[in-house]
């Protein structure tokens, strides 16, 4: 009998599949190793082929192992080198799955047709000089007129996370303390380990980042504070704007860290179901508020706007001009042709409703199966599990991919008033489940319980 065989405690799929996945975190099964055939396992647990097959597809599609036809199938490997760490956390495999709610991507359906706006944009790029300005100025005076604050400066960037990675060039140096909320997204943290920075994890409530661990962790001088105010991925919490006001009040009274700059990445943008909040409203100085378009109007179109005082943003076109230069001017006047359209802006409008009533229904359908889950704004849902890689296997076996928790989470598990049981937790992106809610909740349900 292999070691495999002898560590299968329960002959069903899901229970075959769990017992390789152990074997694979503990490091008895190292990436590379080849794993007993079909036929060859079955027969030692006395189960059918089918059976062992099942389990070898949810493996499979969780990125544990993959198959190489009549070579047999083996431990995978650390997937995709050239992603950054926390990246390859989130990138599942590629092969097909029933329902794929791991990607924290819009749903295609959902996002304005681009087809009418690209029918009216100049068939000649309108660039005369390397040297105009970065944002033509119909876009910037739309972006200033919804802009949360009255804001000093304006430009547009290709997408949030080149946003981010610019703001961060500008303000964080090596060594340097830099507040990040706890549970948050991956490549923030990427980011902050590039630039050899130490992050310091401030826990959330259903309001946002808390006050109370904030104030405490200003104590330690961070001289950048990054957080999300709206559709938070990955627990789709947006902050009140007393929230907002009172943790500025918490930055404003503080005696090691009252000019710390706060870098706000909105990513979710339009299709967020609350209203746009910054804590520049009282600290328009210390603010860089950065919001996507790319959910609410395309990925593809990598377009994002950054608001500042003017030294900030100066600083951050300038070093632009040494790299890309600026973001295609004919993206911005898509953009803008989407922000000013009837047609497109009641396109967003619908997808925003449609998040919102997805996020509901998931909510009441989990509740339903026993799982009480307050509905997150944006398409993300952070859903509370006894044990991550158990979750996320029974729900592969069940043709259902999700994220798995880990790469989210600053801290030790268990940490915050977030913490579920055990202190495990997997992202579903709610905002793709279409219908059939009553199903889907019942999976996750059940991966969630011991």
């Amino acid at each position: 009998m292999t070691a495999i065989a002898r560590a299968v405690e329960e002959t069903s799929p899901h229970g075959i599949a769990a017992a390789v996945a152990r074997l694979i975190t503990s490091g008895d099964l190292a990436p590379g190793d080849r794993l007993p055939t079909v036929r060859e396992l079955a027969a030692d647990l006395g189960v059918s082929p089918a059976t062992v097959s099942h389990a070898w597809q949810a493996l499979s599609s969780v990125g544990l192992i993959i198959s190489r036809g009549r070579s047999g199938s083996f431990v995978m490997a650390t997937p995709r080198k050239w992603l950054p760490p926390r990246f390859q956390g989130l990138a599942g495999q590629l092969e097909a799955t029933r329902l794929d709610l791991s990607t924290g991507t819009p749903d295609p359906v959902l996002l304005p047709a681009l087809g009418p706006a690209l029918s009216r944009v100049s068939m000649r790029a309108g660039t005369v000089s390397y040297l105009d300005q970065p944002v033509i100025p119909e876009l910037e005076a739309i972006l200033r007129s919804t802009w949360s604050y009255e804001v000093e400066a304006v430009t547009v960037v290709d997408g949030a996370l080149d946003a981010l990675s610019r703001a961060m060039e500008i303000t964080v140096r090596f060594g340097d303390r830099v507040v990040v909320e706890d549970p948050g997204f991956p490549p923030i943290f990427d980011l902050l380990d590039h630039f050899g920075a130490v992050r310091v994890p401030v826990g959330l409530d259903a309001d946002g980042m808390r006050p109370d661990l904030l104030e405490e962790a200003l104590t330690l001088r961070p001289t950048v504070i990054i957080l999300q105010p709206r559709a938070q991925n990955p627990t789709g919490r947006s902050m009140t704007k007393a929230r907002a006001e009172e943790l500025a009040r918490v930055v404003k009274r503080s005696r090691h860290a009252s000019d710390a700059i706060i870098i706000e990445d909105d990513h979710s943008g339009e299709i967020a179901a609350t209203r746009d909040v910054s804590l520049g409203a009282w600290l328009p100085d210390q603010v860089i508020h950065i919001r996507s378009f790319s959910k609410s109007h395309g990925p593809d179109l990598r377009i994002a706007a950054v608001g500042g005082n003017t030294e900030i943003i100066e600083q951050l076109v300038a070093r632009r001009i040494l790299g890309p230069g600026w973001t295609s001017r004919m993206l911005q006047t898509i953009l803008h042709d989407l922000l000013t359209d009837s047609t497109s802006v009641s396109e967003v409008n619908d997808a925003r409703r449609v998040y919102r009533a997805r996020q509901r229904k998931l909510s009441e359908a989990l509740g339903r199966a026993g799982l009480t889950v307050a509905p997150a704004d944006g398409i993300n849902t952070w859903l509370p599990v006894a044990d991550e890689r158990t979750a996320v296997v029974r729900l592969a076996a069940a043709g259902i991919r999700v994220a798995a928790g880990t790469p989210f989470q600053v801290g030790q598990a268990g940490q915050g008033s977030l913490a579920g049981p055990g202190g495990h937790f997997v992202r579903v992106t709610a905002g793709l489940v279409r219908d059939d809610f009553d199903s889907v909740a019942a999976s996750l349900a059940s991966a969630a319980w011991p």
